[in-house]
């Protein structure tokens, strides 16, 4: 039995994102580029990232629109569709352009994550303080 909570995983995961994020945002800002979000969801994320990178094409990729009313990507940058069909399909538009994607379609499993995450990635160091296991970082060597 884990010695967390449910309550304090979600609490750590969400503290360990915000960071993480942060940590992009400033890593990207002088890099020119588009964000991808992979995995709507309610759009808390989506709304997180439009509000800290207001200049940034975002395309947002999910199998359906389930997004608050409040956290509604662009309908021209909103892929829906199972992402194994819909992220090829604009591969050729977007490689070699996306600074940051945001994938919110792992789990808390790290072995699974890595499978998610693209080949030839590495991951680099987290901000300091989080805790082990939260949220993964993935970046493509430059």
């Amino acid at each position: 039995m884990s010695t967390l909570s449910r309550l304090e995983k979600t609490l750590f995961r969400l503290q360990a994102q915000h960071a993480c994020l942060a940590h992009a945002f400033a890593a990207i800002a002088s890099r020119p580029g588009p964000v991808v979000e992979l995995g709507l969801g309610l759009g808390r994320t989506f709304d997180h990232l439009r509000r800290h990178l207001p200049e940034r094409e975002i395309h947002v990729f999910d199998r359906v629109n389930g997004a608050y009313e409040d956290c509604q990507p662009d309908p021209a940058l909103l892929h829906l569709g199972e992402i194994e069909e819909t992220v090829p399909a604009l591969a050729g538009r977007l490689a070699g352009r996306v600074v940051l994607a945001n994938a919110d379609l792992g789990s808390h499993d790290r072995d699974c994550n890595r499978q998610l995450a693209l080949e030839g990635f590495e991951e680099p160091p987290r901000p300091a303080g989080l805790r082990e296991g939260c949220y993964y970082l993935y970046r493509r060597p430059a």
